[in-house]
């Protein structure tokens, strides 16, 4: 199975740039209840992943912040707990799984390191399930078969 399969692309994903205020970020975040974002260099190289969390921690550094004071506040700046390791689209769906049980999404590049999308653990869960569901469905209608045949 190709993970291209379950890419979200990346045209229809929020993220942000490494060189956005801490402002910027804010606004654009404001509309979407992402818990975490992937965070782009210019170039479009996946750089990192910044949480929501990592937000808050940051904020509580800049004792005093106001909107005004976070115009000036690069969001390079802010520490982040961990980056979400990106896999590429010759991936195995093994390798994409283990990923994806640590982390909300994962990060998908291609060969030049440029990212293209993500793989939500949503998608693979529900491509599981519904493997597992058919798996079971053919081995009721195998078991009801073999039962008519005796």
């Amino acid at each position: 199975m190709n993970i291209l399969f379950f890419l979200s692309p990346k045209q229809d994903l929020m993220y942000v740039y490494d060189d956005f205020t801490l402002r910027q970020t804010l606004e654009k975040w404001e509309n979407n209840r992402y818990a975490s974002i992937p965070i782009l260099n210019r170039k479009g190289e996946y750089v990192g992943t910044l949480t929501e969390g990592d937000l808050l921690w940051g904020i509580k550094r800049h004792h005093g912040l106001d909107i005004e004071a976070a115009e000036d506040i690069p969001i390079s700046s802010f520490e982040r707990k961990r980056d979400y390791l990106p896999v590429t689209v010759n991936t195995s769906m093994d390798q994409l799984i283990e990923a994806a049980m640590n982390q909300n999404f994962v990060p998908v590049v291609d060969d030049r390191g440029v990212f293209i999308g993500i793989v939500r653990r949503q998608a693979i869960i529900r491509y599981c399930y519904d493997k597992s569901r058919r798996c079971e469905q053919a081995s009721q209608m195998s078991q009801a078969a073999c039962s008519a045949q005796v």
